[in-house]
């Protein structure tokens, strides 16, 4: 039997509707869905390279198998996480932060950019704490050195993704099964959040993870 693991989003928390969904399906069929705070209680220090290693650590022994199912920025630590071990066997993406700097940084000013890299923390709304944190500049410096295009192990990959995102436009996700064969690529009628179609996406990865 796999270990499941969600990764929840940025400013998000393992409290967040879809992650509490998820892990209450799972346990109909006996598997508990392990859900790491990825915050790990000092959001202003995040970075991609810290949400690898702390859910590195949360690997089974090998050779145990490992699903993960990330939503958003989440989705892409997965998909980094995947390209790296081989335990990891399937991987279910909801709306899978690819292109991240271009989408997310464009919400920002250059001015509001330049003031971030000169006086270190930017202000960030957390959607999980409800309040605005300061966040380190090194949360861009860091992400940078990850580069998408090396993400090319073909093991199987269902994404789900909202045609109606306006935070990760969906074309993200088209473009990058387009160019892995091995992406199955599911198209729903919702926005970034996707909570008004987890019964759909629910379907999908029972079927996807052979859960019957």
């Amino acid at each position: 039997m796999a270990d499941y693991i969600y990764l929840h989003g940025f400013a998000s928390s393992p409290q967040s509707a879809k992650a509490q969904k998820l892990h209450s399906y799972l346990q109909t069929y006996q598997i508990e869905l392990i859900i790491p705070d990825l915050n790990q209680g000092d959001f202003s220090h995040l970075t991609l390279t810290r949400q690898l290693q702390q859910v590195e650590a949360q690997f089974p022994p090998a050779p145990t198998p490992v699903v993960l199912i990330g939503s958003s920025f989440g989705g892409l630590t997965a998909a980094f996480l995947a390209q790296r071990h081989s335990q990891v066997q399937q991987l279910v993406l909801l709306a899978p932060a690819f292109g991240f700097s271009q989408h997310w940084l464009t919400e920002f000013s250059a001015a509001q950019l330049q003031e971030w890299q000169t006086s270190g923390y930017l202000s960030v709304y957390h959607y999980g704490e409800k309040r605005t944190i300061p966040l380190h500049y090194q949360f861009i410096q860091d992400f940078l050195q990850y580069q998408e295009k090396h993400l090319q192990r073909p093991l199987p990959t269902l994404i789900l993704h909202g045609k109606q995102d306006q935070t990760i436009p969906i074309t993200a996700s088209l473009n990058y099964a387009s160019e892995r064969p091995w992406v199955q690529l599911v198209e729903l009628d919702s926005d970034h959040s996707l909570s008004d179609v987890m019964p759909e996406i629910w379907d999908a990865t029972r079927a996807f993870c052979n859960l019957f």
